[in-house]
């Protein structure tokens, strides 16, 4: 059975961590069909977003522990393929929306950092275990780090303490924490939003959001001016201007989206 379902519908990719009886931990085969999923939503011309949610009332528990401790000294644990895990949804082209509806705990914390947008229930509860267990969330803070207040992340990485979805939204790890029963809702206006954006200029923004900043301000506003005119006279950049010139869709809007 599959631990990672994927449906595709006007112009977004909905990923599902499929695997409750394990609190949708990050097994191998978890974190292989996940890899997949991610990597053939990044290559299909029809997806402008991608959402990742789950199934059951875990969003996602960490690494799959039993997995781990069959592996000591004669295999990789899963935490080897996380940070590929993590590269993807960094890295790839369409923007991800995290859909976080219960607790997420250590290397689950680091896909909510991962993704561009992360929305999740008030109720929710967050915690970096690690150091509980006698480790270090060493591969997650690669994404967490640039989201989180820096005294928020010593005391929480330090502690392993547990805290809640408003506290989660004012130390950077989610964009918005809603009461539980809005969650669909607002997951959704942030995807009616995301498909409207050009598939280009997305991929773009994204990069840009990532991009170290030169040391020169002189030199990044030179380094930005030029990329500027650059998308202005894209393809996307004509069309786009056109469309909002003659008050229609630009062509990359997918059909039926609001």
């Amino acid at each position: 059975m599959s631990l990672v379902l994927s449906e595709t519908a006007r112009g977004v990719a909905t990923l599902t961590l499929d695997s409750p009886p394990n609190r949708n931990a990050l097994s191998t085969a978890l974190i292989e069909e996940l890899l997949a999923a991610l990597a053939a939503a990044d290559a299909d011309p029809s997806v402008r977003a991608i959402v990742l949610t789950h199934t059951g009332p875990v969003f996602c528990s960490g690494a799959d522990l039993k997995e781990t401790a069959a592996a000591f000294g004669s295999g990789k644990p899963p935490v080897s393929r996380l940070g590929d895990v993590l590269a993807a949804i960094w890295e790839g082209r369409k923007p991800v929306v995290a859909r976080v509806a219960g607790p997420a705990r250590a290397g689950g914390l680091g896909l909510i950092a991962a993704a561009d947008i992360a929305v999740c229930a008030s109720t929710a509860t967050f915690a970096f275990s690690e150091v509980r267990i006698g480790v270090v969330p060493a591969v997650i803070s690669a994404t967490v780090l640039p989201r989180l207040d820096r005294r928020a992340a010593a005391e929480l990485f330090l502690t392993g303490a547990t805290f809640d979805g408003a506290r989660a939204e004012r130390i950077g790890l989610v964009t918005a924490a809603v009461d539980p029963d809005g969650l669909d809702a607002a997951v959704d206006a942030y995807v009616r939003d995301l498909v409207r954006g050009a598939p280009g200029a997305l991929a773009g923004t994204k990069e840009l959001l990532r991009t170290p900043k030169s040391d020169s301000f002189r030199d990044e506003i030179r380094a930005m001016t030029e990329l500027s005119v650059a998308y202005f006279g894209s393809p996307e950049g004509v069309e786009g201007i056109a469309a909002f010139r003659e008050k229609r869709d630009p062509n990359w809007v997918p059909d039926g989206a609001a």
